[in-house]
């Protein structure tokens, strides 16, 4: 194949230097389409690993300014095009020397071999624009030569450049969203409009073209539109988000709306989230929200149940900072390395959350080699007295370390004195088992207590409805005050109502809100009882839900699927 190469390239070159033929009249021979032609006609052996050592500076300067003058008089391009072709594509350089024998004598030598053998533009012109050279083969036209032959390419990376994109991250545009250059006269210049429509600036939307090439296809991408919509209203300016972006990664908007959903699903109220953004954004953004749902995961796998992970995120939003993630996945990783079973990792995790996102950790072959243990005895003892994980495995000194297990006793010690008032008998069965349902500092639970009860209960009804429902205290004020707000103004029942179905405040808003509207539109048109137990319309299956509350009016299928699309859509 090589041979037959050398012999076809010899050929061409005879033929060109005995009748000076354009490249074109190749064409008129058939040869353009066969794929010896296509491969090189001025190199059959191209190679990427010519050492630019084998070529002075001079020479390779020299060369560029050749390839220049060739671009640019020859082949009529705009001075900026081959200014900026001749100058970023240095492997088509090295490629246009290996084809001289006098670098001494650059300028005549290439010059002469460029008038007798015409290059394929695209080749210098991919790389120049940030291409990998793995790629640049993959992606050349299969019937054009020069760059002039494809004015619409042209035409829309013109209108790139001209908006501001550099051209060196153009390649990633022409890779993910070829068709981009493709476009007819206007189109791309409205799609760019359409982003700043949205709020951005220009700066921004660079920013955002050079990262998702992907959203110039097609019309404005709906789930960034949402987005930005969602930051808007969290009070933060659309184009923040601009300095959270980096050109080397991909973004995945839909997955971003999920985390921010899921934040918001966990009682992260609009205010928690304007913070977390304000401080961390790249958690949300960085990796589309990876990072929290590897959180979230860590979790689930070791056996903590679904609502308690939720309230773990509540009663601990510190979670989320980089430095607390950090350290509660290191001190997971230091556990399961000595061998601490799945069910005492998570009693850890459940019961001193706050000290494993403020210690940053030893490595657990550190800790053995100090303590002249193996790590078999040094898991046996963490198993019998967790607290020695953090005095002899944090890094801070001793002092700290104890000043810091201290503080976690006074924490439960506030947990006990609460439940105590609560009627709970000391050192019980029941007052142990309660340490565990109940999540977050002392302060914190008397904080939701009260809630209750300035809500118009009953102190005896509050403290008999949380021992039936234990969950009800996991939650945040902000959660609770919305749930017993939804139920006295849109339902109208009367508060007493959650002393007989306490599980009603451990339900998800969103199943809340989108059931009692369902309800609502059924009992104002008849169809449905009214007064009904919060049990019946909440703690059947969706299946039942919607035999009993949806089918049984012509148009309630219809309503329904409406209240779900404007409840996933907000």
């Amino acid at each position: 194949m090589v041979l037959v190469a050398k012999i076809c390239k010899r050929v061409f070159q005879m033929i060109l230097q005995s009748n000076h033929l354009h490249y074109l009249a190749f064409e008129k021979l058939n040869l353009s389409s066969q794929p010896l032609v296509k491969a090189r006609l001025f190199c059959t052996a191209r190679s990427v690993s010519h050492s630019s050592n084998q070529f002075s500076r001079a020479a390779r300067t020299e060369a560029q300014d050749v390839l220049f003058e060739y671009l640019h008089s020859t082949r009529s391009l705009n001075f900026t095009d081959a200014e900026h072709i001749s100058r970023n594509s240095p492997h088509f350089i090295l490629n246009l020397l290996s084809n001289i024998h006098n670098d001494k004598d650059v300028v005549r030598c290439l010059g002469k071999f460029l008038r007798y053998n015409p290059i394929n533009e695209f080749e210098p012109f991919f790389e120049s624009i940030g291409l990998p050279l793995s790629d640049v083969s993959s992606l050349l036209p299969q019937h054009l030569f020069f760059l002039t032959d494809d004015h619409v390419l042209l035409h829309n990376f013109h209108i790139l450049c001209d908006y501001g994109i550099p051209r060196i991250k153009m390649g990633k545009i022409y890779k993910e969203a070829k068709e981009v250059f493709g476009y007819g006269s206007g189109l791309l210049a409205s799609k760019l409009q359409a982003y700043e429509n949205l709020g951005l600036s220009k700066t921004t939307v660079v920013k955002l073209v050079c990262c998702c090439p992907s959203l110039l296809v097609g019309c404005v991408d709906n789930e960034f539109a949402r987005f930005i919509d969602k930051l808007k209203r969290l009070g933060i300016e659309s184009d923040r988000i601009g300095a959270y972006m980096f050109s080397k990664e991909s973004y995945n908007w839909n997955r971003v709306l999920d985390t921010m959903d899921f934040l918001h699903k966990i009682g992260y109220s609009e205010e928690q989230l304007h913070n977390l953004f304000e401080t961390n954004p790249l958690l949300v953004i960085q990796g589309s929200g990876k990072r929290v749902y590897v959180l979230f995961g860590r979790m689930l796998k070791l056996g903590i149940e679904m609502s308690q992970v939720y309230t773990l995120f509540i009663s601990n939003p510190q979670i989320l900072s980089p430095k607390c993630e950090k350290n509660l996945l290191q001190a997971l990783d230091f556990l399961l390395y000595i061998g601490l079973g799945k069910q005492d990792i998570a009693n850890i995790i459940c019961n001193h959350m706050e000290l494993l996102c403020s210690c940053t950790m030893k490595g657990p072959k550190t800790v053995c080699k100090e303590l002249d243990i193996k790590k078999e005895s040094l898991c046996q003892t963490i198993r019998q007295d967790p607290i020695k994980f953090f005095t002899l495995a944090c890094k801070s000194n001793v002092k700290t370390s104890k000043q810091i297990v201290s503080e976690d006793q006074s924490k439960k010690l506030e947990k006990v004195s609460f439940l105590l008032r609560l009627g709970y008998v000391e050192n019980s069965d029941e007052m142990m088992k309660a340490l565990k349902k109940f999540r977050g500092r002392g302060d914190q639970l008397q904080e939701r207590y009260d809630c209750l009860v300035q809500a118009g209960l009953d102190c005896n009804a509050v403290s008999s409805l949380i021992k039936h429902a234990p969950m009800v205290l996991n939650q945040s004020k902000d959660v609770i005050e919305k749930k017993i707000d939804c139920l006295t103004r849109c339902l109208e029942y009367p508060l007493m109502s959650i002393v007989a179905f306490p599980a009603y405040l451990c339900y998800d808003m969103q199943r809340i809100t989108l059931r009692f509207k369902m309800y609502v539109w059924l009992r104002d048109r008849g169809a449905a009882k009214p007064m009904l137990s919060l049990s019946t319309i909440l703690a059947c299956s969706d299946a039942r839900f919607s035999k009993y509350f949806v089918d049984i009016h012509p148009e309630g299928p219809a309503v329904w699927t409406n209240l779900r699309n404007v409840s996933s859509s907000s």
